[in-house]
């Protein structure tokens, strides 16, 4: 490592600023470069529902002011997407070709919605609801009291639901196996959960696996879900939610052990050295059950930043989550998830 090491994050999420600040914080001279594929600087996606209550602008959802990066000598680079790792010559290849040094890397990229193999021919026929821009879209696209369809329903399209109910939409939930994921649901469970959605005012449409999604022009709706069963239901706007899959693909030939993530250590250490990882994209190994598991939710994915930054600079520091990972039936006959904390 040089006496002015170039430390360089991956992902301008939750995970990778909050490492960041910590190592600007331990170290006032190294240089720090997060590489971001997005335009826009760090804002909380945890965030995005708040769009259906009159927040619409990019800037009400950012976590630092305009300037922080500057002011703190952090080198944000946008619009930057990373084609592959050469562990070897510690090198990024970005995918214009341009190549940037690394003394120590933090992958932090995240994980993209995963979309069942069925859907993927009607894929643009969906919104999502990942980025600003998607939420946005969304927002856009929906009339007033509106109809949304929900296919999967994890807890981040949950969380989405409960807001939309709250400000006057219709939403509908298709369920399937990865319902309330990433919450692990014995399916003789299920149904007790199923109705405390609907106690909270989510529609829960028991038609089957859905087959695909049509454009209608009938002048009701935009949307037709069809079922493999033959049913079909109508929707301004379908959105499917079935969890996430991390974003490992441009690391496939840097030398670390992936399996459905990057696997770290409780350091969140690869088995590169001089590479770490935190956030949605690593599996953590957990001594007391002997496997590689996910940490999900806002708390996990800022502590694992953290933890990250701090062994980046020598400490020996192991991740642990104080997150309960229950979900539980509130007095009111609801639901609540810890993974809908994503307050400081």
């Amino acid at each position: 490592m040089s006496d002015t090491p170039h430390l360089v994050i991956i992902g301008n999420g939750v995970a990778g600023n909050r490492a960041a600040e910590i190592l600007r914080e331990r170290d006032k001279d190294c240089r720090i470069s997060i590489i971001s594929a997005g335009a826009l600087l760090f804002y909380n996606r945890y965030e995005l529902p708040d769009v259906f209550r009159g927040r619409q602008e990019w800037p009400d959802y950012l976590q630092h002011p305009p300037e922080y990066f500057a002011d703190n000598k952090i080198s944000l680079r946008r619009k930057s997407v990373v084609a592959d790792v050469d562990t070897d010559r510690r090198k990024l290849i970005l995918a214009h070709r341009e190549e940037v040094g690394f003394d120590q890397l933090l992958v932090a990229t995240g994980g993209a919605g995963y979309l069942p193999e069925r859907l993927q021919e009607t894929r643009g026929l969906m919104h999502n609801f990942s980025t600003f821009k998607a939420a946005m879209a969304v927002s856009e696209d929906l009339p007033a009291k509106g109809h949304v369809v929900m296919l999967g329903g994890d807890m981040i399209g949950l969380d989405l639901a409960r807001t939309l109910i709250d400000t006057g939409y219709r939403v509908s939930l298709v369920p399937g196996d990865r319902t309330f994921w990433p919450h692990e649901i014995k399916l003789e469970d299920q149904p007790q959960y199923l109705a405390a959605l609907q106690t909270m005012g989510i529609e829960i449409v028991s038609h089957g696996e859905v087959e695909r999604i049509e454009d209608t022009s009938n002048g009701k709706a935009a949307r037709k879900v069809v079922f493999v069963s033959g049913e079909e239901l109508e929707a301004d706007v379908v959105i499917p939610f079935y969890g996430l899959v991390p974003m490992v693909d441009f690391m496939s030939t840097a030398g670390v052990d992936i399996e459905r993530g990057l696997l770290v250590n409780p350091q969140l250490q690869t088995t590169r050295d001089e590479v770490f990882a935190a956030g949605d994209v690593c599996q953590i190994w957990a001594p007391e059950s002997k496997e590689y598991r996910f940490y999900y939710g806002w708390r996990n994915v800022r502590k694992m930043g953290e933890v990250a930054a701090c062994n980046m600079m020598g400490d020996d520091m192991t991740f642990s989550s104080d997150v309960d990972e229950s979900l539980v039936i509130t007095a009111d006959g609801g639901i609540a998830s810890p993974f809908w904390e994503y307050k400081a």
